[in-house]
């Protein structure tokens, strides 16, 4: 019986079941068989293939890392033959074959510890015989290359009668006693220099003093390390007690502390070997405080605030989207992950994707981790139109669930599309319970309710202006977060629109090499994909069409968009109804009998294509389905409003508006054709 080296509860070997995903294993066996699926493990890259990687567990042990496993290309990885690599083990099969998944931590800093399973230890898990074990696929290459040490020859026995020789005296060395005195010495009356995070470089041997926050803890098989951050950077710190054991028990993650130790070199980068560590209160912590704000507050602020074109639709908003591209950059130098949420079409893909573009160079600048990219920020598309709680419980969840494992910050939540109606007051809500910051933009109709529950709010209509494509403001906003990146996303305002691209977004696509046929194929690709998997990030397959990595992909995709759309289109169109009403004429559709509940296209983009189809010929086009009204019109339509007025006439129908004034009606379906009518007349009465 041993003790969990993370949480010190008693258990067979030395690691929980709960925390047995937060440390990395090393095997000793020699049979496939007796690895434990879930369990993560060191191994050596063996060789590469088309459908994967090949990884050596033990020498007589080989997985294979399939390519659908990995966050990319194979040939973006930057892996070589031999090198130590971490993943996770899925499934072993009969025929001893070893199916291996992708981990995001390949360091073993990256773990919580490392432990041993060998089979002829007493458990499957044991603390390693010391902090130099090689890792597993390394052993061979490690013993080959270390020259083994000369046997010493062994003493003759002495004859019995002979006395022993006196052995001769050795000379006294009194150089050597006093620099080993005057060392000790030396190092006990030193005093530890202040020093901040960023002036480390120059003071390696030296004893130095940090102020900070700590940032995150992690427990080792062995020291355990600290992160603490000041106003100029972060570096970690180890603390040894004994193998396994938490230093400092007293001090936790958040606390203002000051910190005594010398600093090194750890596996080449700067590391502080911790001698003391108190935690500051007061007057002390307070200003410590201050100074870490002051300090990220001047960091996160954009130092360009221009728009990424000049737009004065845009412009309504440019001081709120300076507001979040500030929150967003200070969450990234809080060390805090960013999780973009968008709604799954072509906005929502554009202004995610260039979000998450605009992210990644500064979160590889911030964090040395080679896979900090996959950890730092995430874009995770909405399987709705509304930040619901459903949504809102998941992402709590996955946060509470890092918080917990990895003593990981609370995430800035970046919410594109949605956020912005009383829909997702639940969800931000819940949010807010847990002190997640959240930042929502929407380009559509925004209502006050949200305003006060969203950390940052950006929406034009908001402040007095006119809706915009959220597409394009999101990619402003991604202009702001990374001045670097203007140039790289460019072309994105001039892909989110289906008709009448402004000029000045045009134009930055063209000069950016982009003309506007293959623009349309971006935008038809992305409306496609976007629609399959909805709830997917695809980030590799969204980059290599938002930016055309793959010079036909684009082009082939928005084929076979266009081919589904314009088979339904054909039908639809001999299915409109035509009705008017005091001078407003509409168009009406059973918008469900005539698209595929599980294909494509989606009722949205059926209805859109329709209404640019019809826009000459009528004022309209009203698209119902068995539950729900989605409405087009080439004037402003209030759709909450029309909602109400429906709900207030027709009581017993359950009419509910949701969203804002672009949102859509929801009924019983057993009132249809009754709310179908009562629909009609509110339109017309609030356009007459």
């Amino acid at each position: 019986m041993g003790t969990c080296i993370i949480c010190g509860s008693s258990v067979d070997g030395r690691i929980c079941q709960t925390h047995e995903e937060d440390v990395v294993f090393e095997f000793r066996g020699d049979d496939a068989n007796q690895l434990i699926p879930g369990r993560y493990y060191v191994g050596a890259v063996d060789g590469f293939a088309e459908f994967g990687v090949f990884v050596d567990l033990a020498p007589s042990v080989t997985g294979l890392l399939h390519r659908s496993e990995i966050p990319g290309r194979i040939e973006s990885l930057d892996w070589d033959e031999g090198d130590a690599v971490y993943v996770q083990v899925d499934e072993v099969h009969g025929n001893g074959n070893v199916d291996l998944s992708w981990s995001i931590r390949q360091s073993e800093r990256d773990f919580r510890g490392k432990l041993i399973q060998d089979p002829d230890a007493e458990t499957t898990a044991e603390l390693p015989e010391d902090e130099s074990a090689a890792p597993a696929g390394a052993v061979e290459q490690t013993e080959s290359e270390t020259e083994p040490e000369p046997e010493s020859e062994p003493e003759p026995e002495s004859e019995p009668d002979s006395e022993p020789e006196p052995e001769p005296e050795s000379e006294p060395e009194p150089e050597a006693v006093d620099e080993t005195v005057e060392a000790e010495a030396e190092s006990e009356s030193q005093e530890p220099v202040h020093v901040s995070a960023g002036e480390l470089e120059e003071f390696v041997g030296e004893l130095v003093s940090l102020e900070g926050e700590l940032t995150s803890t992690r427990q080792t098989s062995g020291p355990t390390v600290f992160e603490l951050t000041d106003e100029t950077g972060v570096v970690e710190c180890a603390a040894f007690v004994e193998a396994g054991v938490r230093a400092y028990p007293e001090i936790e993650t958040g606390d203002v502390v000051r910190l005594v130790g010398e600093v090194e070199r750890h596996h080449g980068e700067l590391q502080v070997e911790t001698e003391e560590l108190d935690e500051l209160s007061g007057d002390a912590r307070e200003t410590v405080l201050a100074r870490l704000n002051d300090a990220l507050d001047e960091r996160a602020r954009p130092d360009d605030t221009s728009l990424l074109v000049e737009d004065d639709d845009i412009a309504v908003v440019q001081d709120g989207l300076v507001n979040a591209a500030t929150a967003v950059r200070r969450a990234v130098a809080e060390g805090r992950p960013v999780i973009v949420r968008h709604t799954a079409d072509v906005d929502g893909y554009v202004a995610g994707a260039a979000i998450e573009r605009a992210v990644l160079p500064l979160v590889r600048e911030e964090h040395a981790v080679s896979n900090a990219e996959y950890h730092y920020i995430d874009r995770r598309p909405l399987d709705g139109d509304f930040y619901g709680m459903e949504a809102a419980t998941n992402d709590v969840t996955s946060m509470l669930e890092a918080e917990q494992r990895h003593d990981e910050k609370h995430p800035l939540f970046v919410l594109v599309g949605t956020g912005s109606t009383r829909e997702s007051l639940d969800g931000l809500g819940l949010l807010d319970a847990y002190d997640a910051r959240s930042v929502a933009i929407d380009g559509g109709y925004a209502d006050g309710e949200a305003a006060d529950a969203a950390t940052v709010l950006v929406s034009p209509t908001q402040d007095g202006g006119d809706a915009v494509r959220t597409g394009v403001l999101g990619t402003h906003l991604a202009a702001l977060v990374n001045d670097d990146a203007r140039d790289d996303i460019a072309h994105l305002p001039a892909a989110a629109f289906w008709t009448d691209t402004p000029d000045a977004y045009a134009d930055a696509a063209a000069d950016a090499g982009y003309d506007a046929d293959e623009l349309a194929d971006i935008r038809d690709a992305i409306a496609l994909e976007a629609f399959y998997q909805s709830y997917e990030d695809k980030r590799e397959l969204i980059a290599d069409l938002l930016w055309e990595e793959n010079d036909s992909l684009a082009a082939h995709v928005a084929g076979q968009f266009r081919s589904k759309l314009d088979t339904e289109l054909e039908t639809a169109r001999r299915h409109l109804s035509a009705r008017g009403e005091d001078g407003v004429t509409f168009d009406v559709l059973d918008v469900g009998a005539f698209t595929h509940k599980y294909d494509f296209p989606p009722q949205d983009l059926l209805l859109d294509a329709l209404f640019r189809d019809r826009t000459d010929e009528v004022d309209v086009l009203v698209g119902a389905n068995e539950d729900e009204i989605r409405l087009r019109s080439t004037r402003h339509v209030d759709a909450r409003a029309v909602g109400e007025a429906v709900a207030e006439e027709l009581p017993e129908a359950g009419v509910t508006p949701r969203g804002a004034d672009d949102g859509h009606i929801e009924f019983l379906r057993g009132e249809r054709e009754d709310v179908i009518d009562a629909v009609v007349d509110a339109v017309a009465a609030q356009l007459d």
